[in-house]
């Protein structure tokens, strides 16, 4: 079937909101949102507040307001959620340089021996060709105005430009397990298979992040491995947890950022947030009753 509906203009984008059952208290208020804030970027966030028998259609009580602050609430779980991917991420790039170099050189990352899937490794080396040649940073410029042999420069400033996904496919794709133990085990976990897990749940909440995403609700095709036990604090109740709602991404992710930045405020930033939230809301990310009490929130 083709596709033939036209574009509307705001106040049309508004009048069928309200045609469909929404209460628009400040139709001028709604006006700028709309402006600022798309109309399908909104509908991630009031599909809830649809009929499931007619979807044209709004439940009683739907109003705007509502919507705009499921919005500003999931765009703060964003802006928290991306701080702790950044130190994740920095701290995991300098673990697998340092370690991996130090036992295979300074070239490590573009031998095709030392990775179990050879095409995986060979869109990974593109993609790092890729960026390296498109950035400004001055200690790679410099490197090329010196250097030329070999083709890129070494690990230690070659990684520092490549992408969270390419850094994740690098360590979940290298043969030494050994080795990545040592990396594993400096972010204080007892095997390297809970960190790769992690590492492709974090690329995918990232993306989602980057492109701001809605969080709140989401259910995760990524679900990361939850141990049962682990030397710091951890989750007493781990079968509980259901792995493919955000509550089990904040997990690992607070869990991370204990051996990275102890002192970081990411926990309590996030306890402080949905101190008010009503059960609801809650349920919908997947919190689990007395979830508080749990040593990894304390």
């Amino acid at each position: 079937m083709k596709y033939d509906k036209l574009p509307i203009d705001l106040p049309q984008q508004l009048e069928k909101l309200k045609q469909r059952g929404m209460t628009i208290a400040n139709e001028e208020m709604a006006l700028e949102q709309l402006h600022s804030i798309s109309y399908f970027r909104l509908a991630n966030y009031w599909n809830a507040m649809e009929n499931q028998a007619d979807k044209h259609q709004f439940l009683p009580n739907s109003n705007f307001e509502d919507i705009i602050s499921a919005y500003t609430f999931d765009k703060k779980l964003r802006t928290l959620v991306f701080t702790s991917i950044q130190d994740i991420e920095i701290a995991l790039r300098t673990r697998i340089i340092q370690f991996f170099s130090l036992k295979y050189g300074s070239f490590w990352f573009m031998d095709t021996n030392l990775f179990k899937d050879a095409t995986i490794h060979d869109a990974c080396l593109k993609n790092i060709e890729k960026e390296v040649l498109r950035s400004k940073e001055e200690f790679l410029t410099e490197h090329f105005a010196k250097y030329d042999e070999p083709s890129l420069p070494p690990v230690w400033k070659t990684l520092e430009v490549a992408s969270f996904g390419t850094l994740s496919k690098l360590y979940c794709n290298f043969k030494d397990t050994e080795v990545k133990k040592q990396v594993a085990r400096s972010l204080a976990l007892p095997q390297y298979i809970y960190l790769e897990s992690w590492l492709k749940c974090a690329t995918v909440l990232r993306n989602l992040c980057a492109h701001h995403s809605r969080l709140w609700n989401r259910r995760f095709a990524w679900k990361p491995q939850l141990p049962q036990k682990m030397p710091l604090n951890w989750l007493q109740n781990v079968q509980y947890v259901r792995p493919i709602k955000l509550y089990a991404q904040f997990c690992y992710l607070a869990y991370l950022e204990q051996s990275i930045n102890p002192n970081t405020a990411f926990r309590k930033e996030i306890v402080d947030l949905l101190k008010d939230k009503p059960k609801q809301i809650l349920k919908a990310m997947g919190f689990p009753e007395n979830w508080q009490s749990e040593p990894l929130w304390n």
